[in-house]
């Protein structure tokens, strides 16, 4: 597995490189990567102070940065006002290389800190191991003691992480939006004056990774963008949007039909959320699985429910009907219901076992049912579930609206400038997410 060494000339108090040469540092980076089994690929340099380099050029750096900087002999420096600036840099060209294996040599004093920076910047995809940097740097002299010293220092304390997170807070709130501005598609048929509502398209977000960029909204263990990033995506969707993100629910997938009924006892994961509480916004999300929002006007509650192919035979779309009828007394033909941007049947199949099971709710789910792995169509399959729990056929919103500006039903596969997709994209997927919430 490739791997990095990643080198913190950081200094909280003052710059120790300043009266280095390049050349004896030169020698002490040759002599770690050598002593490296792993013969890292490449190596990163990475100090915080504000350089023109953007303005002058890098011919204006200290002559000792001048010196390490060497691309084409996998040496770069990477130099920034802020240690979360430097780090999320360090994190962009760690991603263009597809890198996770990080080796980190730092000054003991700042290596608690540098310690917290990685765990709210980085997810467990990537791997960090932390050592000393050589002291004596004239002499090139490696030796370091057993085990890592850091271990035994004093945790921070709160105070000090709370700097670091608003630290790194503020240095993505300044980042610009990639591929172009925030988008939010909406329904016609959920009434605007009572809910405010949307799907979220890819643009308009910080998420850098190439699958991942740039409007993500989720993070997890498996994944390259950290909470940190999708919290920053999600608090510049609820600033166009015009809501709280304080106030913020998304379902715990897990791909049943399990619903939680906000105010009650919280199930560990559920695939779908109803409230009448004003003010919330819950969500489900989507990237080839069916983001469906649900809103009744007469009772003035609503719903999210995440439909993949596992859900959608569970009936999870009418079991969030169901629970807005048992908890808020909705009917179902108040209920209006809109599915969002999903894999289409151009684009998914399913083993023909599997594939059977559609074709029993209705044959025109499924396409070459003879052959080994059928098309199928997991949107009429819900429409045709929700018309059997109820659900008027004129207040379900799907591929089936004629006019292109009302469609919201696109399909995630085909369209990789709007939407991340599963199917399309592979194990390291972005996710675009419906919410719908009650207006005050």
């Amino acid at each position: 597995m490739a791997r990095a060494l990643l080198v913190d000339l950081k200094s909280e108090r003052g710059c120790p490189w300043e009266g280095w040469t390049p050349e004896c540092v030169i020698r002490a980076l040759e002599a770690v990567q050598k002593a490296d089994s792993s013969r890292a690929p490449w190596v990163c340099i990475m100090c915080c102070r504000s350089l023109p380099a953007e303005r002058e050029g890098e011919d204006k750096w200290p002559s000792v940065l001048r010196g390490l900087h060497c691309p084409e002999r996998g040496r770069e420096v990477v130099c920034a006002p802020s240690t979360a600036a430097a780090l999320y840099a360090v994190k962009q060209k760690l991603d263009e290389k597809d890198v996770s294996r990080v080796r980190v040599l730092s000054p003991l004093p700042q290596r608690a800190a540098l310690r917290v920076f990685v765990e709210q910047l980085f997810t467990s995809v990537y791997q960090f191991e932390f050592g000393d940097f050589p002291v004596n740097l004239e002499a090139g002299n490696l030796k370091q003691p057993p085990g890592d010293p850091s271990e035994f220092l004093p945790p921070l304390t709160g105070q000090e992480r709370e700097r670091i997170r608003k630290e790194i807070q503020t240095y993505l709130e300044g980042l610009p939006a990639l591929k172009g501005e925030l988008r939010i598609l909406q329904s016609v048929l959920i009434p605007d004056d009572l809910f405010l509502h949307g799907f979220t398209t890819r643009t308009g977000g910080i998420s850098s990774i190439p699958n991942l960029s740039s409007f993500n909204l989720f993070s997890s263990s498996r994944r390259r963008d950290p909470p940190a990033v999708v919290q920053e995506n999600l608090r510049r969707l609820a600033t166009v949007a015009g809501f709280d993100p304080q106030a913020y629910h998304s379902v715990k997938v897990n791909h049943a039909s399990d619903v939680w009924v906000m105010g009650e006892a919280q199930p560990e994961s559920y695939d779908g959320i109803v409230t009448d509480q004003t003010g919330v916004v819950i969500a489900a999300p989507g990237a080839d699985c069916i983001p469906v929002l649900f809103a009744d006007p007469v009772r003035k509650a609503c719903g999210a429910a995440h439909s993949g192919w596992q859900g959608t035979l569970l009936g999870v779309s009418m079991a969030t009907v169901r629970a807005m009828g048992a908890a808020f007394g909705c009917r179902a033909e108040d209920i209006r219901v809109v599915l969002g941007p999903s894999v289409g049947p151009c684009c998914f199949t399913l083993p023909q076992e599997s594939a059977e099971q559609f074709h029993r709710i209705d044959p025109k789910c499924v396409r070459r049912l003879e052959s080994p792995n059928p098309s199928v169509d997991i949107r009429r399959a819900t429409r045709v579930l929700l018309e059997a729990g109820g659900i008027l056929p004129q207040n379900i919103q799907d591929d089936s609206v004629l006019d292109p500006k009302q469609n919201l039903t696109l399909c995630t596969s085909c369209h990789p400038d709007l939407f991340y997709s599963h199917i399309r994209d592979g194990e390291n997927f972005g996710t675009q997410i419906g919410f719908i919430s009650i207006k005050e």
